[in-house]
């Protein structure tokens, strides 16, 4: 029903021919359908607009791609549906929040390093031998068998400390509101 008001084959084939009074009549003639087109599918108006000068101008140039006469309605609407596609795609991906990225609050920024000084205070508080296992094992990662081989320690030596050490971090973090006093409380485990 629509189709009625689309140009007619004979002009398509002559446009297709290279007569360019045609070409001009056809993308004359097929410039309220494409508009309707757009309307129809485009999100904002300025989009609908756009999208149908891109169709027509598609039109103008690529006339010679059009395999059958009598598809210039559909070929048109393809071409205007996927400008659209692209235009709602692109707004999206410009307007969209950043949902990946996490911005820690200036609080949350504050909380976590004043925790990570009291760690780096009781981690400092300890002697030399467990805070070496610890810092070995704990925060560089190695293993302990690593560990052990490097500091001359048994396995059961290595843990033992390992395990001392831990366990003074735990309870100076436990006691402490703040960072770590200098003094260090564990004299007897040297």
């Amino acid at each position: 029903m629509a189709d009625s008001t689309w140009p007619d084959e004979q002009l398509v084939l002559a446009a297709q021919g290279g007569d360019i009074d045609a070409l001009i009549s056809l993308v004359s003639g097929s410039h309220p359908n494409v508009q309707r087109f757009a309307r129809s599918l485009c999100v904002t108006p300025e989009d609908a607009e756009d999208a149908a000068q891109e169709a027509l101008l598609i039109l103008y140039r690529r006339i010679g791609m059009l395999r059958a006469s009598g598809a210039l309605a559909s070929w048109m609407f393809r071409i205007v549906r996927n400008e659209c596609l692209r235009r709602a795609r692109t707004m999206l991906r410009d307007h969209a929040p950043q949902q990946d990225v996490a911005v820690p609050s200036a609080e949350e920024e504050v909380l976590h390093r004043l925790e990570a000084g009291k760690v780096a205070a009781a981690v400092a508080a300890l002697p030399v031998d467990q805070r070496r296992v610890l810092i070995m094992r704990d925060i560089q990662g190695h293993s302990g068998q690593v560990v052990a081989d490097a500091l001359d320690l048994t396995t059961a030596a290595m843990k033992s400390r390992l395990h001392r050490a831990r366990t003074a971090v735990r309870h100076t973090l436990r006691a402490t509101p703040g960072p770590a006093p200098e003094g260090n409380a564990h004299e007897n485990d040297r």
